[in-house]
């Protein structure tokens, strides 16, 4: 059987090679930071990490894991009901609680895992989820895995989303899912909107922090922050993957009986290990960091509003952003990825994204800024991008 679904699978690759669909991995082989080492000996400018904070490689998240290690070993071996909990998890949970306001926490092995396994422990065939249709594809797989009936609006769309709970309103329950910041573009979500309108029709609200916490709001609290709204959303998601440190590990916070039915019935929860004692260590060591000072946060933002302004000025077609992430559309697939690999040539480290990752038709360069940049690397950058992109004929 399998020298036949062999030479579907080869002909299916070259397929995508020929489309230039095709991702090749990158080796680094330094610690993450502006400055990474690749394999190939050659050290470049980092653009493309979700490092929003440059936490990646702090000194005292390294510092608090290593004593983590000292004081709690090196994993749990079991997963939370059985004896995987420990001290650092329930502080983590409480912290993480405090930090964004809600009521109780859940830890898991990533956000993926808490959007995976949010949905089917809460709703069924009786209730409605509706969907942001640019939702991350934890979200979507999420939703697939429940029972409920499934409703989509376009992207930030309120209108469209006010007929959709309307069209839901015969189903007992109703919850509006929305990503805090898309991925892709790097718009927020307008929540003032979409919980007014919850509020109208009688839904609940869940967004997904991972690319808004610790980015967005003024002391990097996310959306509900931003927006004024902390307590006010019945779940969040988020990770400890990005701004959070960069490492792995993910969380649902919201509403107590929320969390405690995810506790009782939520599988990635339930049968996957416990997250690590020294990840939990750092992620208590990164929220009293982002409790006591907005340095980063503030560095963060300055540095978004400088590059972002020097690539418009240039002339390159920019998505509009509130977040730290800058979408630069080439349109194209194939220009995508010539033009991240001859930036790579340049000194600047970034990936070309295309179909499926983004719409056909809507390729880009996705550039995230870091607190670790400075100033010297995003002119580095500009000038390389600019450079660039003369030769391509992205720019007149």
């Amino acid at each position: 059987m399998y020298s036949n679904y062999q030479n579907f699978l080869q002909k299916e690759i070259a397929d995508i090679k020929e489309a230039g669909l095709y991702k090749n991995e990158r080796i680094i082989v330094s610690p993450q930071g502006a400055e990474i080492k690749v394999n190939t000996g050659q050290t470049v400018l980092n653009f493309c990490a979700n490092n929003y904070l440059g936490l990646a490689n702090n000194p005292e998240l390294i510092k608090a894991a290593k004593e983590a290690l000292d004081t709690h070993g090196y994993g749990m071996a079991s997963v939370r009901f059985i004896c995987g909990t420990g001290d650092l998890h329930k502080q983590l949970e409480a912290k993480i609680a405090e930090f964004f306001g809600t009521e109780d926490t859940i830890l898991y092995a990533a956000c993926f895992d808490a959007n995976g396994g949010v949905f089917e422990p809460l709703l069924n065939e009786q209730d409605a989820i509706i969907s942001d249709a640019l939702n991350h594809a934890s979200i979507i797989d999420g939703v697939r895995l429940c029972k409920a009936q499934r409703f989509r609006y376009a992207n930030a769309d309120m209108n469209d989303l006010e007929e959709q709970l309307k069209a839901a309103q015969k189903y007992r329950f109703r919850l509006v899912v929305t990503d805090g910041v898309f991925s892709m573009d790097g718009n927020v979500a307008p929540l003032p909107q979409i919980v007014e309108l919850a509020n109208k029709y009688d839904a609940m609200v869940m967004v997904d922090e991972s690319h808004s916490a610790g980015v967005v709001g003024r002391t990097g609290r996310g959306v509900t922050e931003q927006y004024n709204l902390r307590g006010k959303v019945e779940i969040l998601t988020g990770t400890f993957g990005k701004a959070f440190g960069g490492a792995i590990g993910g969380f649902t916070t919201g509403k107590k009986e929320i969390i405690e039915m995810l506790r009782q019935r939520s599988r990635p929860y339930l049968f996957s290990n416990s997250i690590p004692p020294l990840v939990a260590a750092a992620g208590l060591k990164m929220v009293e960091m982002m409790s006591t000072t907005t340095t980063l946060q503030d560095k963060l933002h300055h540095n978004t509003e400088y590059f972002m302004e020097k690539m418009k000025k240039v002339g390159f077609d920019i998505k509009p952003t509130q977040s730290a992430i800058c979408a630069v559309m080439l349109y194209d697939a194939k220009v995508s990825q010539d033009f991240a690999a001859r930036l790579q040539e340049e000194g600047i480290y970034v990936t070309g994204f295309y179909y499926p990752v983004v719409p056909k038709g809507q390729a880009r360069i996705r550039v995230q800024l870091s607190a670790a940049h400075e100033i010297e690397h995003l002119d580095k950058a500009v000038a390389a991008f600019t450079k660039v992109g003369k030769e391509l004929g992205v720019l007149k």
